[in-house]
This record gives C-alpha cells, sequence and structure tokens, in this order.
C-alpha cells in the first residue's frame, strides 16, 4: 500500500505553498471532506489531499469490507489495537508526505488532518516525522498505540502544533478517550490546541471555524 494511495486533489488557489492531507472516517472515502476546500476561508493557496483508504475487512462489522485504515476489533477501540495495520497507513501516508516534499513543499508546510479513524492515523503518523509538520488536526478520535509513542516519538515533533476537537456526546469514539488522548500528548511535551463541542460523532460549523482560524494562523 505504500506509496500506492488513489486520492483526490484540490487546488484552492494557484501555485500553493501549503498542502493538507485530509483523512476520512471509517467506511467512508476521500470524497467525504472535498467540502471543506469550500468551506475553509484560508488567507492563502492549498493544497488539500484526500487520500482513499484500502478496503479491507473490518471485525467489528462482521468482517464486512469497506474502506479502513486499520482493523477494529471490538467495541472497545482502545484495546486489541491493530498495529500492523496502523503501521502500514502511516508508511502509506509518509508516501504522500514524501511526494509533497518532492513538490517542492516544506515539511513545516505540511498539515496532516483526520476525523475518528483517520485522525488516528493523522496523529500517529504526525509525531513520528523526524522533522516537524505544520500541524495535525485531530478530529473526533483518539491517540493510537499510545505505549508506544515515548519510545518512537521524534524529540523535533514535540514542536508541533496539535489541534484535537471532539463532542461530548460521542458514543463511537468516546469523550473520555479523546480527553486521555490528550492528556497523554500534553504529559509528553505537546503543545495541545482542544475543542469540544455539544454534538455526537460528527463535525459541526463551530469546529469549522475554529479549525479556519487555527489553520489561518499557521498559513500566513
Amino acid at each position: 500500500m505504500p506509496g500506492n494511495l488513489a486520492s483526490i486533489t484540490i487546488e484552492s488557489g494557484k501555485n500553493p505553498r501549503h498542502s493538507i492531507i485530509w483523512l476520512h472516517g471509517l467506511g467512508a472515502d476521500g470524497h467525504d471532506f472535498e467540502p471543506v476546500v469550500d468551506e475553509l476561508r484560508l488567507p492563502c493557496s492549498m493544497r488539500y489531499i484526500f487520500p482513499h483508504a484500502p478496503m479491507r475487512p473490518v471485525t467489528i462489522n462482521g468482517g464486512f469490507v469497506m474502506r479502513a485504515w486499520y482493523d477494529i476489533a471490538s467495541q472497545d477501540i482502545g484495546a486489541r489495537q491493530d498495529a500492523e495495520g496502523i503501521r502500514t497507513s502511516q508508511a502509506a501516508i509518509e508516501a504522500l508526505i514524501a511526494q509533497e516534499i518532492a513538490g517542492g513543499i516544506t515539511p513545516s508546510n505540511i498539515f496532516l488532518a483526520g476525523f475518528s479513524q483517520g485522525g488516528a492515523i493523522a496523529l500517529h503518523t504526525a509525531l513520528r516525522q523526524s522533522a516537524p509538520l505544520g500541524g495535525v488536526l485531530a478530529l473526533s478520535t483518539y491517540l493510537p498505540l499510545a505505549d508506544s509513542l515515548p519510545a518512537e516519538m521524534q524529540q523535533a515533533t514535540r514542536t508541533t502544533p496539535v489541534f484535537m476537537a471532539h463532542g461530548r456526546s460521542d458514543l463511537v469514539v468516546p469523550y473520555k478517550l479523546g480527553v486521555d488522548s490528550r492528556e497523554a500528548l500534553l504529559e509528553l511535551g505537546y503543545a495541545v490546541e482542544w475543542h469540544e463541542y455539544a454534538m455526537p460523532h460528527s463535525v459541526c460549523d463551530a469546529e469549522l471555524k475554529d479549525i479556519e482560524s487555527w489553520l489561518s494562523a499557521r498559513v500566513q
């Protein structure tokens, strides 16, 4: 899979110097977050990359084959994690990062974003880069393989800005799991900007406004 992810690429203007790789959630595809291109009013041109996760059987859904960044074995998504699947997806996203760097975008101008399972991969990957990225947006998600992060994180990535957002009524990725992930990152020295909303497992207008403000401050 590394280097072989089908994706949608949209440029919001001419000659973008910033890229954002945005990962969808379980069972969705790269089209899921295409609307953010028009909804986010940013002060510069951006290249948006929306990759499609590969098709794979998902245990929690009775083995049904769907787009997924890794397998989920049970309702307790923080237990029995699919380390192999997570690391395979990490390698695939790193290939997209390398592609952007080869095209002239500096690592500090590359952002990872993701919702739910896609957010888990974005967070996992961003904190393991040798050069810090511009930032990571982790939406309605959690920190996967948290026990491995202290040994695997790169010191340089402690400067990577982290935006985390969660709904207080989220029954898919429990609110407490999001809070616990935030606390784990803070204990490791990461600067986390936390936002929470009165919503279930979704994205709301207030959240998009906060994302717009956060990104706008970093892409001048």
